[in-house]
């Protein structure tokens, strides 16, 4: 009987935030991640021993948990959590209130009810350290300290009578609490490679793993290649060290031998990065297989990939030189990524499935096998789902163990049972767009590659020179170290237009710090632009509340300059975070109101149009102190026209032309408010979604409603 082997490979990965020469960890997230994540996600497959899966260690994170997990690691935020809240400096005060809220409002910092509180009181002070002096006492700062690092603690350690106890008492921690707060996070960071270690040796998992300092190999080969998959782009002085690239990998290979014993034979190349040169190295430093993305597949054959092309393993050779390939499904890896965390597990797991056969159906017609690659981050995700998606997960597990028409392999089992196509070439790119545009182009990123690629040709010229020898030789594999450090594609993640973090000037000063470093440790003064942040790019999401009522015409068109001239306007921004992909089809959001109604017009993307046929709009509504529940409207879109599907009212009895919308350059919304049960001068809170084939696609905003006050014209002021 054919079968579905589908093959979950979850990536592990951190930037590495130590800065070898002070021995300080810049930014505390390997910590984190290390205790909520890493451990949670092997320990899992307990309850599921027919799920088999691969897990991509990245050395450089492996080697920050091993520091963390012996109490070596010099890391002044688990200090800071730990000092006595009656010994903090102003100083230390300052960092914890600017540090220690950053974590998923939502998921984490809402799951424990004082956390919110003191978010809240964070918040009220405008993330004003002074103005926030007068609430955040030594008590406040105390139960910042512990709930910011027990808001981590993986579900798996919410059981532990310790950590139990800890999150029952809810606030007014001790002096005693914090201590035990680091002690357990120290037992959970030393239990995490011991899982992976005790999964592995049984087979249930498989270790593959990625460049060790997670390097874009192809750039590194030659960062020219970058015009193959975009034209004219714009690029920096040329970067060609195929050596570190080499480099690269083979201490990938020697460090994850000595952990695990063996070398692995799979690659996960950092952010799915293949080009035929890198593809070369990888085998001749003896990979057996490596993955990427199906958008590469399409863009080798030269058509669309679809289950029939994506669902199989191929081989790659050149000469003497051959190592197979798998190309994960896209589409269905951003579900998980990005899609299900907003709906139920029972529901998300069923798609998920449902979905798989459904594009499996032809293959398995034939009398083949089909493989499912998933691959995605194994850590980011789950910061967006209930319960860090264990849920979900358990429900995913459980319908996989109870069909006999699929099994959960390992990479390498999956390979040993399917007989690959042949394929001579790769197209050159990742696993976003098939390019490299993320790392390379924009002004931001080639500032960067144009700083790495001057530190190092001054290193090929300092060390190749007759007088290097009197630089000490562990000056000189240290300067190297921090070269291949400044390699990472963390840096460029984070340069660029695309991608967004409270942290962009860390990791930017990070980067300049290492390459800062080189020149150190070789006797020279660093360049005067290291000092300079490389950053240009601020864009933040724009919420304007509303300065005046509208009472705009419902057609579907901005009929005039003044016709939404009041209103308020939330507007996105689009920048990623550490996970790259979610879908953004609204450009901006206008809503207010005229005293008996809510007004709402969404400004969709130029290229959203493809999405928006068959999809839907959802309205939801909560007026404030009112025993009326939520008004929920759904609106359906098809081409540019637009229609009331579905509308539930809080107030029944004046619901019957309560709804109203229009669709043609804009949709326009009317609610009335008696039919949602609004009072007069009162407030509501609402929030925006899209839905397409049951799916929620975007929402606005993302966490939390906007408020919104229906005064009357006369109320408002002037």
């Amino acid at each position: 009987m054919p079968r579905i082997y589908l093959c979950f490979l979850w990536h592990m990965h951190q930037p590495f935030y130590k800065d070898l020469l002070s021995g300080e960890y810049r930014l505390p997230w390997t910590r984190m991640h290390g205790l909520k994540d890493y451990y949670g996600m092997v320990r899992i497959l307990k309850d599921f021993p027919l799920v088999r899966q691969t897990f991509n260690l990245v050395p450089s994170m492996i080697a920050q948990l091993e520091e963390y997990a012996t109490g070596k690691a010099a890391d002044p935020f688990l200090r800071a959590a730990l000092k006595p809240a009656e010994s903090l400096s102003e100083d230390e005060r300052g960092f914890i209130l600017r540090y220690f809220f950053q974590a998923n409002p939502g998921r984490l910092i809402y799951r424990y009810p004082r956390y919110a509180e003191l978010y809240e009181a964070w918040r009220a002070a405008d993330h004003n350290v002074a103005r926030a002096r007068r609430f955040f006492d030594a008590r406040a700062m105390r139960d910042l300290q512990v709930l910011s690092q027990l808001s981590w603690f993986d579900e798996e350690f919410q059981s532990d009578p310790e950590v139990r106890e800890l999150v029952e008492k809810r606030r007014d921690y001790s002096l005693q609490d914090q201590t035990r707060v680091g002690r357990k996070q120290m037992e959970i960071l030393g239990a995490v490679m011991r899982v992976y270690q005790e999964y592995a040796s049984t087979g249930q998992i498989e270790i593959s793993t990625t460049p060790f300092y997670h390097a874009i190999l192809p750039l590194l080969c030659d960062s020219q290649i970058a015009e193959v998959s975009h034209p004219h782009l714009p690029l920096p002085s040329r970067f060609r060290y195929r050596e570190d690239a080499r480099r690269q990998l083979e201490n990938s290979r020697a460090y994850m031998r000595k952990r695990f014993g063996s070398a692995p034979a799979g690659l996960w190349p950092s952010e799915g990065a293949v080009s035929d040169e890198a593809l070369a190295i990888a085998a001749e430093t003896g990979f057996r297989w490596a993955a990427t993305d199906n958008g590469i597949l399409s863009r080798t054959i030269g058509r669309a990939a679809g289950a029939v092309e994506t669902y199989r393993p191929y081989l790659w050779r050149q000469g003497e030189r051959e190592i197979r390939l798998i190309f994960r499904d896209h589409y269905l890896s951003d579900l998980i990524g990005f899609v299900y965390s907003r709906m139920g597990a029972q529901e998300s797991a069923a798609h998920f499935l449902d979905r798989i056969r459904e594009n499996a159906r032809g293959i398995l017609a034939e009398g083949r096998d089909a493989l499912v690659p998933i691959i995605l981050d194994g850590e980011n995700a789950w910061e967006h789902y209930p319960f860090s998606g264990r849920p979900f997960l358990a429900e995913l597990y459980q319908r996989i163990s109870e069909d006999p028409r699929i099994q959960a392999l390992t990479v390498s089992e999956a390979l040993g049972r399917i007989e690959p196509q042949p394929l001579d070439h790769v197209f050159p790119g990742s696993w976003i767009n098939a390019n490299f545009d993320i790392w390379i182009g924009a002004e931001e990123d080639n500032r960067a590659w144009e700083a790495l690629v001057k530190a190092r040709d001054t290193y090929e010229r300092v060390t190749g020179a007759p007088g290097c020898t009197e630089i000490p030789s562990e000056n000189r594999s240290l300067a190297y170290e921090e070269l291949l450090i400044a390699e990472g594609s963390d840096w460029c993640w984070w340069y660029g237009p695309e991608h967004d973090s409270e942290n962009r000037p860390e990791f930017d000063k990070l980067f300049r710090d290492h390459l800062a470093n080189m020149y150190y440790l070789l006797n020279l003064a660093p360049p005067e632009d290291l000092s300079r942040s490389i950053l240009r790019v601020e864009v933040k999401e724009f919420h304007q509340p509303p300065t005046g009522p509208i009472r705009p015409a419902i057609d579907g068109q901005v009929t005039s300059y003044f016709e939404w001239l009041g209103a308020g306007t939330y507007r996105v921004d689009q920048r990623s975070g550490a996970m790259h992909g979610r879908p953004y089809l609204i450009r901006a959001l206008h809503y207010g109101s005229d005293g008996a109604h809510l007004y709402l017009r969404v400004d969709f993307e130029d290229d959203a149009s493809p999405n928006l046929a068959g999809s839907s709009v959802r309205v939801r509504v909560e007026p404030e102190e009112s025993e009326h529940p939520a008004s929920t409207v759904t609106i359906a879109l098809s081409g540019r026209s637009a229609a009331i599907a579905e509308a539930r009212f809080g107030v029944s009895e004046h619901a019957g032309s309560a709804a109203e919308t229009a669709f043609g350059t804009v949709l326009e919304v009317r609610l009335s408010l008696a039919a949602m049960g609004v009072a007069q001068g009162r407030s509501l809170r609402f929030q925006l979604s899209m839905w397409r084939d049951g799916l929620p696609m975007d929402a606005l905003p993302q966490e939390g409603l906007i408020e919104v006050s229906t005064a009357e014209p006369s109320d408002w002021p002037v």
